[in-house]
């Protein structure tokens, strides 16, 4: 992976005012990382669904959302 020497520095220029160690730097950017792809995925989905009722989307939320209530609290 390459990254510029400007974003390098500013990085660990951030990290260091934050207290943070050396070691934290690939935890910081494995964060990064899924924040972005969270990010993405979410632009995408909501690209995909953007001519869906949003009644549709709310019907198809409730009906997921009861199937795994009654998967894990069965009465």
């Amino acid at each position: 992976m390459v990254i510029s020497k400007k974003t390098d520095i500013t990085l660990r220029s951030y990290l260091a005012r934050h207290g943070m160690r050396k070691g934290d730097l690939s935890k910081f950017v494995e964060d990064a990382v899924r924040w972005r792809v969270l990010d993405r995925t979410v632009a995408e989905t909501k690209a995909a669904n953007a001519d869906v009722p949003p009644e549709e989307i709310e019907a198809a939320i409730a009906g997921a959302v009861q199937a795994v209530r009654s998967d894990r609290f069965p009465t």
